[in-house]
């Protein structure tokens, strides 16, 4: 199995070797028959985050891709296809997400087409987030049960998918929320959500912020309109069926 993590980075450089030790430690409990390698895609860092990265001296490839357009939605896509792999996972460069999971979720993503870190699956938890964050959280989720996805944490970033599940042509992802882009327009059932505790970023500077929050919005919104084109299309093919 050929299993590529992408790593969105912008000025990183705080946190991305103690990240890159976790990911090393975790590559060694990989089964022997998974070839692993890294892209880090990098939105212009004005830090050291790049020669950082230029100077690890690791077991496995690594590939980084400099950019000067910024987004992280778009930021894991273009390591998508800088990659050929059949299995691609994504984890935050912050070390919000505990690398040490991957050994469970590579193992379990051979039975299922997408596999989320989950902060609200059975098991799951926050770290301590101020009150405000942590109702702005459940409030954003909440957001998204309409759209009748069946998934406890939507909003993850930390995930696995096989390759196949991908319709490059429906992807339009705006902002930061690519699992819930990739939910929506593949309409994937056959998913698992494996339970961490979320860490809050103890070294560097938060990317969260007011225009992240309207991205979010902008984004469910269209999401939601998407949706209901599908089915208003669905409704009128069946009036024409009826009618013939």
């Amino acid at each position: 199995m050929r299993f590529t993590l992408i790593i969105p980075t912008l000025n990183e450089a705080a946190s991305i070797a103690s990240l890159f030790e976790g990911i090393e430690a975790a590559f060694r409990q990989f089964p022997t028959d998974v070839f692993f390698d890294i892209v880090v895609v990098d939105d212009g860092s004005t830090d050291d985050t790049v020669l950082i990265l230029r100077s690890l001296n690791l077991p496995f490839p690594l590939k980084i891709i400099e950019r000067v357009e910024r987004g992280l939605a778009t930021a894991v896509l273009t390591g998508f296809r800088a990659s050929e792999s059949e299995v691609l996972g994504v984890i935050d460069a912050d070390l919000s997400h505990p690398p040490e999971l991957l050994p469970k979720m590579v193992e379990t993503i051979r039975g299922h087409d997408l596999v989320i870190g989950s902060r609200h699956a059975p098991g799951g938890a926050v770290e301590e987030w101020p009150w405000y964050r942590r109702y702005a959280s459940m409030f954003m989720t909440a957001l998204v049960r309409p759209l009748g996805l069946g998934v406890r944490d939507p909003l993850s970033g930390y995930f696995l998918l096989k390759r196949n599940l991908i319709d490059w042509q429906k992807l339009t992802p705006c902002g930061y929320k690519i699992l819930l882009e990739i939910l929506v327009k593949s309409g994937c059932r056959d998913f698992l959500e494996i339970p961490y505790t979320f860490l809050n970023r103890g070294l560097g500077k938060s990317k969260m912020g007011a225009r992240v929050t309207f991205e979010y919005l902008e984004h469910l919104l269209g999401l939601y309109f998407g949706q209901l084109r599908a089915v208003a299309a669905y409704g009128l093919t069946k009036i024409k069926e009826l009618l013939q």
